[in-house]
Order: structure tokens, then C-alpha cells, then sequence
């Protein structure tokens, strides 16, 4: 890092963090790996991974919907004639979600649930994990276990925010542009910029 990073100073910026001590090591050990070193841009990715991960709690995703809600999210995929069949069932509904897409098998493969969104930038999918077991020297199930560990969750989302150019956009502080790369489109930017904001005036004192 470019900087003294503290504990307090990850507090002001992420006061709901339920792990804060965790997200401190895994930064420090983490991020400079992947450029992100300046105030600018960890401040950006604290902006951004905190909006999508709440507050690096929630590293996984969750896929428990009732059949209500998989119709109104996912209405490709489950309609009035199979809802009930996947109403309540995470694995199940991930094997339908996601299957045959993203370098995923077909639903009986279990690619869905076995790629499903994980770390504070989810990654999702057989392709994204290929491409990222490949580069830290993993094999895809190896990386599924690392995934679900606290540092990779947040290695994974350094991964993909090095690979999408966000540091450039970071250095540029354009908020839009990072919401727009990572969500594909603008879903929460008050939001982020709001954190965004927030994590300038900590970091900059």
C-alpha cells in the first residue's frame, strides 16, 4: 500500500462490517497484489464491494426466493407452470438459473450451484472461475474452496475489479463508469457514491 491503512479508519468507512479485523488483514495482504494501492482507489473499491457485498457480509449469494419472487427475477427461467417445483430450493434453483450458460453444464450437471455468485464482487459461472483458479494457481474446485473462505472472497473481487480496468476508473473517480462495469448498470450509484464520499473524507483526513 501506499499508505498506513488502521483498523479504526476501515471502521469509519464500514461501520456495519461484522469482520472488520478479517477485511483488514485480507486487504493489506490482498490488495497491493492487484494495484489497488492508492487512497483513491481503495477507497473506490471499498465503495463499491461494500454496496454489493453488504458491507463484506454477505459473501455468497443467497438463492432462497419464494415462487413469487423467481418469477418477477427470473422470469426466462421459471414461469406460473414451474414455479412451485423450485419455490424455497437454492441448489435446485441455481442449477436451473445458470444452467447452460457461462461455460456451465446443464442442470443435472450441478455446475449452478457449484459456480453460484460468491465473494464481495460475485463472481458467478464456470468461465469466471476458470479464468480466475487459472490465475492464482489453482484448480476450479480448489478455488470453489478458497471462494468461500473471507480472504478469497475478497481476492476474488480484487481479481475482477485488476481485470475490468476499475483502477483506471478509479483514478479518474468516475463513479458511473465502475457501477456500470461491475453492476451493468446503475443500480445503487447514490449509494456508491455516497460510500465513495465517505471513504475519501476518512482516508484523505
Amino acid at each position: 500500500m501506499d499508505f498506513e491503512l488502521t483498523i479504526d479508519q476501515l471502521e469509519k468507512m464500514l461501520p456495519k462490517c461484522k469482520r472488520i479485523e478479517d477485511l483488514h488483514e485480507a486487504i493489506l495482504d490482498v490488495c497491493p497484489r492487484y494495484e489497488i494501492t492508492s487512497k483513491d482507489r481503495l477507497a473506490a473499491f471499498l465503495a463499491q464491494c461494500g454496496h454489493e457485498s453488504n458491507n463484506f457480509n454477505t459473501l455468497k449469494e443467497n438463492l432462497n426466493y419464494s415462487a413469487s419472487a423467481l418469477k418477477r427475477v427470473w422470469p426466462r427461467h421459471f414461469n406460473e407452470e414451474n414455479a412451485e417445483e423450485y419455490h424455497r430450493q437454492p441448489e435446485k434453483i441455481a442449477n436451473r438459473a445458470y444452467r447452460n450458460r457461462m461455460g456451465n453444464g446443464d442442470e443435472e450437471s450441478g455446475d449452478g450451484w457449484k459456480h453460484r455468485g460468491r465473494g464481495a464482487i460475485q463472481l458467478t459461472g464456470f468461465n469466471n472461475y476458470s479464468k480466475f483458479s487459472n490465475d492464482i494457481n489453482m484448480d476450479v474446485d480448489e478455488a470453489v474452496e478458497y471462494l468461500e473462505t473471507f480472504e478469497g472472497a475478497v481476492e476474488s473481487a480484487a481479481w475482477y475489479w485488476y481485470n475490468n480496468g476499475l483502477n483506471e476508473m478509479a483514478d479518474d473517480r468516475d463513479n458511473t463508469a465502475m457501477t456500470k462495469r461491475i453492476n451493468g448498470g446503475t443500480h445503487g450509484l447514490e449509494d456508491r457514491k455516497d460510500r465513495y464520499v465517505l471513504n475519501l473524507e476518512v482516508l484523505l483526513g
